[in-house]
């Protein structure tokens, strides 16, 4: 049970178990959104359940389907609105009303325009109590990657590095291993656990050989982007070697067909964009990514692919590691590019969460000149 729990009245501490099932399927449901649900009668949880895989049962069927006792008069609660529409799955409106679910209580309602509203209205109408916004922005919160993917269509991006106080990703000489403490790196493969995708620039590849895999239990690979506008990633990568067992894309702007089918023989899919500057067209990139239900993207660096994130106006989230040390001299910064000319101008975070690892300090919050209108 959560451990807030307790400091919710009777309905929020309901709804707090909910999303506290909906995260236990972190990494597993995209591009859908994770969903918990508790079933309560006679003051008691009978059943409840998750989302548990893309494809499969929802929060509310499964929990309606496992209970082994009479849901006659019961309340339900789940983080999202039910949906109400033939998809992979039934509608989830008809199992609650075939239970007869006496009221629901809703945590956040759905963006996606074949629910919106349609499922509360569908509830009522068959007789069922409905309350809506019960700890809704915990709701919300929890599954931003999902409202973002569903109302543009477009991948959720997320941009991490660690510095230290000066602001250096790196020594003199190129080194960086390691600059924040153990306890901060396993967070990142929490955070590779959480996104569907984590993107890097081929400079990474061929400077580090990186996996870019999750090594935490019960964690979930993310498919693995690199952007390679001349295809210079080497074959003898481990990228390359892994490629058919970790989904891999390399996205380029070039014309080098031998090159092409040499990574498309090893399962690497390859997207064409075009050239922004001689390097790939970050927008059409994240459009074709869309496409391919890919709903999140992790952005690993280097510096001057988090520059060009940046300059495109296209990160949602910053994940920050601070580590505290000081390199000083001409070593590299986070993010690079030619930068702004006034404080004005400067990109903004809000919502902040700061958080302590070790020595180490994260700051994450949501990027809010590149949210989208």
């Amino acid at each position: 049970m959560c451990d807030t729990a307790n400091n919710y009245n009777t309905n929020e501490y309901y709804m707090a178990r909910a999303i506290e099932l909906a995260k236990s399927a972190m990494g597993h449901t995209s591009p859908n959104p994770m969903v918990g649900c508790v079933v309560v009668k006679n003051g008691r949880i009978i059943s409840e359940a998750c989302h548990e895989r893309y494809g499969e049962y929802h929060a509310e069927r499964n929990a309606l389907l496992r209970c082994k006792e009479d849901t006659t008069g019961a309340t339900l609660y789940v983080t999202l609105e039910p949906c109400c529409h033939y998809g992979k799955t039934p509608p989830c409106t008809e199992i609650i009303i075939e239970k007869k679910i006496a009221k629901v209580y809703i945590g956040s309602m759905d963006s996606n325009p074949l629910v919106k509203g349609k499922s509360v209205n569908i509830l009522r109408d068959a007789g069922i109590e409905v309350v809506t916004g019960i700890l809704e922005k915990e709701c919300e919160d929890m599954n931003e990657i999902f409202y973002h993917y569903i109302t543009t269509k477009r991948p959720f991006v997320a941009m991490k590095y660690a510095c230290t106080l000066d602001g250096k990703i790196c020594s003199v000489t190129g080194d960086s291993k390691w600059i924040t403490g153990e306890s901060a790196r396993e967070h990142v493969h929490f955070l590779r656990k959480k996104y569907s995708s984590i993107l890097v620039g081929v400079g990474t590849v061929i400077a580090d050989n990186p996996m870019l895999n999750c090594r935490i239990e019960d964690g979930v690979n993310p498919v693995r982007i690199i952007c390679d506008s001349n295809l210079r990633i080497p074959m003898e990568c481990d990228i390359v070697k892994t490629a058919g067992s970790i989904p891999t894309i390399i996205a380029h702007c070039c014309t080098d067909e031998e090159k092409i089918k040499r990574l498309n023989d090893c399962n690497i899919t390859t997207i064409r964009t075009g050239s922004d500057d001689g390097h790939v067209n970050l927008n059409e990139l994240m459009n074709e990514l869309g496409k391919m239900k890919i709903d999140s993207v992790l952005v690993e660096g280097g510096a001057q692919i988090h520059g060009s994130f940046i300059r495109n106006k296209l990160v949602n989230r910053v994940y920050a590691y601070i580590a505290p040390k000081i390199i000083a001299g001409k070593a590299k910064s986070p993010v690079e590019g030619e930068g702004i000319e006034k404080m004005a101008d400067a990109v903004k975070l809000s919502d902040i969460k700061t958080t302590r690892f070790g020595d180490d300090i994260l700051i994450e919050g949501r990027c809010n000149m590149c949210l989208p209108e």
